[in-house]
């Protein structure tokens, strides 16, 4: 038996769609914070730049509970973009930099009253990029002839 015209493309709408389902699912990363004593995971949405974190919890009479925190002030979806997060090598940081791969703007996420909140998307100003031209030293003026002495 052969099947009908519609059946063909009734099947092939399903097939497809089971394709296009996962290419549109969101993609995450996840950094752990940087502090030491501290068991927290934060994720991001590499698309929105959503920012979310989780962590393990001590309850009396079972073996504990996952403790999660969504996205509070600043820390919902951006702009669309490529994000990602890096967590700084200070052991005492709670926190984690959100990035934008495109624009190169950054921000600082943590969790705070139970929510993620992050501080505003920035980009570091021209002047104090590395390519500005490096400051003289304090104690000698320029055109002093002055060199700065050894130990």
């Amino acid at each position: 038996m052969r099947p009908s015209g519609s059946a063909v493309f009734v099947f092939a709408t399903l097939a497809l769609g089971g394709l296009v389902g996962p290419a549109l699912a969101a993609s995450y990363d996840f950094v752990p914070a940087p502090q030491t004593d501290l068991n927290r995971i934060y994720r991001i949405d590499r698309i929105t730049g959503e920012v979310s974190s989780c962590q393990y919890g001590l309850q009396e009479g079972t073996i504990g509970v996952t403790l999660c925190f969504s996205a509070g002030e600043g820390a919902g979806a951006q702009a669309p973009g490529e994000y990602g997060l890096v967590a700084s090598r200070h052991e005492r940081e709670g926190g984690v930099f959100r990035v934008n791969f495109r624009t190169g703007q950054m921000s600082i996420c943590y969790v705070f009253d139970e929510r993620v909140v992050c501080t505003p998307q920035t980009t570091p100003s021209p002047a104090t990029s590395s390519a500005a031209a490096p400051l003289a030293t304090p104690s000698v003026s320029p055109g002093s002839g002055a060199s700065p002495q050894r130990p």
